[in-house]
């Protein structure tokens, strides 16, 4: 998250002793450098492209990394706006062929023809999220779990509201499957694309 003071909590939380302890071995876990996302991408070439789905347009931002950044709408322009506020700092580059093959990949995966599992990322979240993030991208297509449930597979089974934020927290739709976290009673609970879309996707993910 961008607030800088749920960060440094999350860093003290996970053991670190300091900040820059944190961020010379965040690199390699986090994806994304630490002090990168906190400068809004300075420095960082991002390219990216917009397509027609069967949930609507969808917006694929990366670095050379990876992704870091999938938005479902309505429209191209509010999404672009939403990315462009999120790096402001950054060079924003349209490439449409550069990342035609991450388009295929999703477009198979809503058609039931592909996994999003292996995809590489180039994401930042606190310790936390990075946490209940990995936990979602090994639940199976087709199959649900409970914020409690994801909560307790972290080992912070008192955490399931702040699991629910991590979700929301979720840069990257579809590839990290916060679609498959649902409430204890079976209800859908959160979803920051919509609840018809979060429907939709597990059922799309079900029949296939």
């Amino acid at each position: 998250m961008a607030r800088g003071s749920r960060v440094t909590e999350a860093v003290f939380e996970a053991g670190y002793g300091s900040l820059s302890r944190f961020y010379e071995k965040a690199a390699g876990s986090l994806g994304m450098d630490a002090r990168a996302y906190r400068a809004r991408g300075r420095g960082l070439s991002i390219a990216w492209a917009s397509f027609a789905s069967p949930l609507g347009r969808i917006l694929i931002a990366a670095t050379p990394r990876g992704l870091c950044s999938v938005k479902i709408g309505s429209a191209e322009a509010p999404l672009r706006e939403e990315l462009a506020a999120e790096f402001s700092a950054a060079e924003l580059v349209q490439d449409r062929a550069g990342l035609a093959g991450l388009q295929a990949r999703i477009l198979a995966f809503l058609r039931g023809d592909a996994s999003l599992a292996r995809l590489p990322l180039d994401v930042r979240g606190t310790v936390f999220q990075q946490r209940v993030w990995k936990e979602l991208r090994a639940i199976p297509r087709g199959q649900t779990r409970t914020y409690k449930d994801i909560a307790a597979a972290i080992g912070a089974p008192a955490a399931v509201r702040a699991v629910g934020s991590a979700c929301g927290a979720n840069p990257v739709a579809l590839v990290i499957p916060c679609h498959r976290a649902l409430r204890s009673d079976g209800g859908l609970g959160g979803y920051a694309w919509g609840l018809e879309r979060k429907a939709r996707l597990l059922k799309l993910e079900k029949k296939a």
